[in-house]
């Protein structure tokens, strides 16, 4: 099964994304925001409301290229849902690649596969995140989950 993935150009430089992905997660993603993800080892946890939350341990950074995410711990609590812990155990990666006066961010969520319960909720999650971050990158302002 193909891995969820997506690839998107943004007008900015490779030292500012991987900042974005490294120290300024809860400006884009989440506010609800705790712990270390801008080191090797460091664990953090981002919550969307009180029903849905993502631990990950941080696996690798390459600065302004790469950085990857185990997820430790998950849960989507929506009722329409079986599996509610689906996250569990996947690996988000996400590659820095520079392109003339741009970058080529490539999001690569490993173990998200249409097999997953989740896939299309999680897809369409995906991609609002995603147009947060690249907002974030080109303007300073994303749209991140609030509190």
């Amino acid at each position: 099964m193909e891995n969820y993935s997506n690839s998107f150009e943004v007008k900015t430089t490779a030292d500012k994304a991987y900042e974005a992905l490294t120290n300024q997660i809860p400006l884009w993603w989440t506010e609800i925001f705790e712990g270390s993800s801008g080191k090797a080892d460091g664990v953090f946890t981002m919550r969307f409301g009180d029903h849905v939350h993502k631990t990950m341990r941080v696996k690798e950074l390459i600065p302004n290229s790469k950085v990857i995410w185990y997820v430790e711990d998950s849960l989507i609590a929506i009722t329409d849902l079986k599996n509610q812990t689906e996250w569990m155990g996947t690996t988000i990666v996400w590659e820095i690649k520079e392109k003339k006066d741009m970058i080529v961010l490539q999001l690569t969520h490993i173990g998200l596969t249409p097999a997953v319960e989740c896939y299309n909720l999680c897809t369409d999650g995906w991609r609002h995140y995603i147009s947060s971050l690249k907002a974030f990158l080109e303007t300073g302002t994303g749209n991140p989950h609030t509190k």
